[in-house]
């Protein structure tokens, strides 16, 4: 039997190395079994060159909207699920005209966190579900007695605040025992000049710039704790991949992460709060009990990151329609 064709628009490809190309990636192989899936950075009707998908998901509303537009406009009646991202769900589709008719276009959407829902307009819930993406269960690593290894992941711009992160390094200036490494590529370079200043001055702080996927995952398997600082976050990839991996998290106090950790996560922080953050690590260092506590909530969650469930989640979506 011949499967059906999907177009699955992600506005980054592999160049861009970011959460959004691994999600459309690692969806085009859960899906490999049941459908065709076709990656793109954008979508056009174009010449006959045999049969046209049978149904679109595209990443990002705002982003997405051309393609977006254009498959409702060729094919009224075809299946379009709308993905939506951090900057979709808690910027974009409240202020972008783009991103609103997205949702209107959409027959389904998807968010990626279990608080996602409460963010789109009440009228718009009933075509929405819930997708917790996945990563494989890695092994916990041994991590060293002599001091604490923390790690933020994040290419260096304004939503991921990753002044946060050097400004609680600062502040840990004096803990020797306290280590901070740092991995993304600086998308904005003043973060960047501020990352490189934090360097040379917290001997404490390294900044590794942008790494390969395989090596980030064996940095994080080898930290004692992952940092997330984020401003805003549909459902952090990093979270999830360190959850599997068995290394406990320090997260801003937001629904795309609490959404992921759960609400009554104990290593939360208030964003942009390096005081608190600092004084989490402290107690990470400190309280031999702190540690363990966050990993056994991690490991309460990590079976809702395996991808089963993810590639299940997304078959229940598109099953009925593409039957």
């Amino acid at each position: 039997m011949t499967k059906p064709d999907i177009v699955l628009v992600t506005p980054a490809l592999a160049d861009a190395n970011n959460g959004n190309w691994r999600t459309a990636q690692r969806w085009a192989r859960l899906l490999r079994a049941d459908y065709r899936v076709r990656l793109a950075a954008s979508w056009a009707p174009g010449p006959a060159d045999g049969p046209a998908p049978a149904a679109m998901i595209a990443l990002h509303a705002r982003r997405s909207a051309a393609a977006i537009q254009a498959w409702r406009a060729a094919f009224p009646q075809r299946l379009l699920v709308v993905v939506l991202t951090g900057t979709d769900l808690y910027r974009d589709i409240a202020t972008d005209s783009d991103a609103q008719r997205s949702l209107q276009l959409a027959d389904r959407l998807l968010v990626l966190n279990e608080l996602g829902l409460q963010a789109l307009p009440a009228a718009l819930r009933a075509k929405a579900s819930v997708c917790l993406q996945s990563s494989p269960a890695r092994q916990t690593l041994p991590k060293s007695p002599r001091h604490l290894r923390a790690l933020m992941v994040g290419h260096l711009r304004e939503e991921k605040c990753p002044q946060t992160y050097l400004q609680a390094a600062a502040l840990l200036a004096h803990r020797r025992d306290i280590r901070l490494d740092h991995i993304g590529n600086a998308l904005d370079p003043e973060l960047g000049a501020a990352a490189q200043a934090c360097a040379r001055q917290v001997p404490t702080y390294r900044w590794l710039g942008g790494l390969a996927h395989a090596v980030t995952r064996r940095h994080i398997q080898r930290a004692h704790v992952l940092v997330h600082a984020s401003r805003m976050e549909g459902g952090a990839q990093v979270v999830i991949e360190a959850i599997t991996s068995g290394t406990p998290v320090l997260a801003s106090r937001i629904d795309g992460n609490l959404g992921l950790l759960g609400a009554d996560y104990g290593g939360s922080f208030d964003v942009g709060d390096s005081a608190a953050l600092a004084t989490l690590l402290q107690r990470c260092r400190d309280v031999a009990a702190m540690l363990p506590a966050l990993q056994a909530q991690c490991a309460l969650r990590a079976a809702l990151f395996s991808p089963a469930h993810e590639r299940q989640t997304l078959l229940n979506l598109l099953a009925p329609h593409l039957a």
